[in-house]
């Protein structure tokens, strides 16, 4: 009854990932507690599981995020951002998608396809996959990721403890867009903004959230860490208010933003691992003999490829391996994490993909075809580091 219910609980949610990502969690947990706990427990255990200070904290700063990127976009401090980028051509693809991939805006690449496309170089296919490559590298390590900070608080570890590790993932992920993706883009930029000191403002927003997290943490008494992230996140918001001057459009930018979709994600981020703790499938997980590895990092690909989404990924296999190994050290977590990730790269349903793809009038499969090698190899050096912790 466990492993059907966990697997029906699987098929919910990818069926539904489609349409509503924090939907099809919610629905999942459902599933899971219908067959599992009894009918009074799981109004109980859903309540329970999203009662924790730090989980509300993180609800509310998540759905802050997408609020921050919209008064940057729309108060037009964003083209100020490629002045400071150094270098011809390559750097452009390179750091103009990263820098925009801050900003989690679904289908985001759309914001730095323009720039991409006013460079010029290479082919269409070319120019789209460089785009969705570069646009995560920062995001890898950024502490405001929404990914990041709810993977993080679902593993129990301290958000900067994983940061070193990340960027080392980071890192590699730079090394092979190079001879992959960025061959096609010689010589020196042209038709780009120069140097302006209004490039400050937008950086200030961007990294001022991070910073002031990392400082609450160690300072100030708080009643869970995750309120340093609201309260940093809150800054970075007022201060983009104040620089955009956006006061009467305010709730316009609201509705536009949704929020309450990246709010509602976290929401069912943790009623499943709650539901999923709470039904005895642990001591299940604890008592497999095949391998962890296998499972993790192929449900992780596959959750990741089949929902377009590294949430829905993230949310089955830290549970899992929670279950099994008892807790998750920083570099496990890396791993993880990176197997879903690249799930979420390749999907047809990850809107970056698609809309680059669109915007550079290149050929869908095509573009794809660019993204897999390098995908291949960040894979073979996942699967290494996998071998490497589960052996």
């Amino acid at each position: 009854m466990a492993w059907l219910a966990f697997f029906l609980s699987l098929l919910v949610l990818l069926g539904l990932a489609r349409r509503s990502i924090w939907l099809s969690m919610f629905a999942g947990a459902l599933v899971l507690g219908f067959f599992l706990l009894p009918l009074a427990e799981l109004p109980k255990t859903i309540l329970s599981s999203l009662s924790d200070p730090g989980a509300i904290a993180l609800i509310f700063a998540v759905g802050l995020i997408p609020l921050i990127g919209a008064l940057l976009e729309e108060g037009g401090w964003l083209s100020y951002l490629l002045g400071l980028i150094p270098g011809g051509r390559r750097m452009v693809f390179l750091l103009a998608p990263a820098l925009f991939g801050l900003l989690p805006v679904p289908g985001g690449a759309l914001l730095s396809a323009p720039i991409l496309e006013k460079v010029g170089g290479g082919r269409p296919e070319e120019r789209a996959a460089a785009n969705v490559w570069f646009r995560h590298i920062l995001l890898f390590f950024y502490p405001m990721s929404s990914a990041l900070i709810a993977g993080a608080k679902l593993a129990g570890l301290d958000l900067w403890t994983i940061i070193p590790y990340q960027l080392l993932w980071a890192a590699f992920a730079v090394l092979l867009g190079f001879p992959f993706l960025l061959r096609p883009f010689r010589g020196p930029k042209a038709n780009v903004d120069h140097v302006s000191l209004k490039a400050l403002f937008p950086l200030a927003v961007l990294l001022s959230a991070p910073l002031l997290d990392f400082l609450l943490k160690r300072v100030a008494p708080l009643p869970a860490l995750e309120v340093a992230t609201l309260l940093a996140l809150f800054f970075s918001f007022f201060l983009a208010l104040l620089g955009s001057r956006l006061f009467g459009e305010l709730l316009n930018l609201i509705k536009k933003a949704a929020p309450w979709r990246f709010s509602l994600i976290v929401c069912g981020m943790f009623v499943y691992l709650g539901v999923f703790r709470a039904s005895g499938l642990p001591e299940v997980f604890a008592s497999l003999n095949f391998p962890l590895f296998g499972l993790i990092l192929g449900l992780g690909l596959l959750m990741g490829l089949a929902t377009g989404r590294q949430q829905a990924a993230i949310s089955v296999t830290i549970p899992i391996h929670l279950a099994a190994r008892g807790s998750l050290d920083p570099f496990s977590f890396s791993v993880i994490y990176q197997a879903a990730y690249l799930g979420y790269l390749l999907s047809p349903l990850h809107p970056c993909l698609v809309v680059s793809a669109e915007y550079a009038k290149a050929d869908l499969w095509k573009t794809w075809g660019k993204l897999f090698p390098p995908s291949l190899a960040f894979l073979f050096g996942v699967v290494l580091a996998g071998i490497f912790l589960y052996a």
